[in-house]
C-alpha cells in the first residue's frame, strides 16, 4: 500500500507515520510526508497512491482545495483534522472517513479498516463525485447519475442527461463510497435503485434490470433474488 500524508505541523505528521507503519506493517511499500498543498498535489500527480491522510488546514491554506482534486483519484482520502464543524463538507466530497484531533492508535486503526474491509460506508451523505477535464474539476451531482459502469481501473458514469463521464476510480472503491440507494447488480453495474422500472427475466436464466429511460443493465445471477427483494 502506497500512503501519502499531508500535515503541516511535523509532530503529528511524524505520529501519524509512525501508527500507519504499525498498523500497516508488511502491507506498507511506502509512505510519504508532505507538509504544503503545492507539494502534495505535484506528488499526487506523480505517483500512484492508494491512500492520504489530509489536514484541513495548512500553512494558511485549505485542504479543501487538494481534496475536490483528491476524490477524482483513484485512492481514498482520510482527513485528520481539528475542525470538527467541517466533517460533514468533507464527506460531502467523498472522503473515507474524518479522524478528528486529538486522536489515537485505535481512532487510526478504525479509519484504515474502513478501506480494507469490503463493507459499504452506510449513511455517507456525499452529494457529488468529481472529474478531471483539461485540468480541471468538474462536479457530477450523485443525484444525476442513472448507473455506472466499470471500465477497468475507471468507470463511467452515466447521467440523466445522456451524458457520460469517466471517473478514475474503480467500480469497486465507487461501490463503498456511494449512498446505499446504489446496488450493486452485475459485476460490471452500479445502479442507482429508484431508476429501475421494471426486472425482466429473459430466456436461458437471464435476468436484465429496465430503467426508467428503457436503458436494460445485465444482472447477475447471484445478484437477483437479492435485488428483486430490495426492489420490492
Amino acid at each position: 500500500m502506497n500512503v501519502l500524508i499531508v500535515e503541516d505541523e511535523l509532530r503529528i505528521a511524524k505520529r501519524i507515520e509512525r501508527m500507519v507503519l504499525e498498523i500497516l506493517s508488511d502491507n506498507l511499500k511506502f509512505i510519504k510526508v508532505s507538509n504544503t498543498l503545492k507539494n502534495a498535489v505535484e506528488y499526487i500527480e506523480s505517483n500512484t497512491l492508494d491512500l492520504v491522510f489530509l489536514d484541513l488546514n495548512l500553512n494558511g491554506e485549505s485542504g479543501f482545495d487538494l481534496l475536490a482534486t483528491a476524490v477524482s483519484k483513484s485512492f481514498y482520502t482520510i482527513i485528520v483534522s481539528a475542525y470538527k464543524d467541517q466533517a460533514i463538507k468533507a464527506f460531502e466530497y467523498g472522503v473515507l472517513d474524518f479522524v478528528p484531533k486529538p486522536f489515537n492508535k485505535d481512532r487510526l486503526e478504525l479509519a484504515i479498516n474502513r478501506m480494507r474491509t469490503e463493507e459499504k460506508i452506510a449513511n455517507n451523505p456525499i452529494k457529488f463525485l468529481t472529474v478531471k477535464k483539461r485540468h480541471k474539476i468538474q462536479l457530477i451531482p450523485i443525484d444525476s447519475i442513472v448507473y455506472i459502469k466499470g471500465a477497468g481501473v475507471y468507470s463511467e458514469l452515466f447521467l440523466s442527461d445522456g451524458k457520460t463521464e469517466l471517473h478514475d476510480k474503480s467500480l469497486e472503491k465507487l461501490e463503498r463510497l456511494l449512498l446505499p440507494s446504489f446496488e450493486r447488480v452485475h459485476k460490471s453495474y452500479l445502479v442507482k435503485m429508484t431508476e429501475i422500472k421494471e426486472i425482466i427475466v429473459a430466456s436461458g436464466s437471464k435476468y436484465m434490470a429496465e430503467l426508467t429511460d428503457g436503458t436494460q443493465i445485465p444482472i447477475g445471477r447471484t445478484k437477483y433474488k437479492d435485488l428483486k427483494a430490495k426492489w420490492i
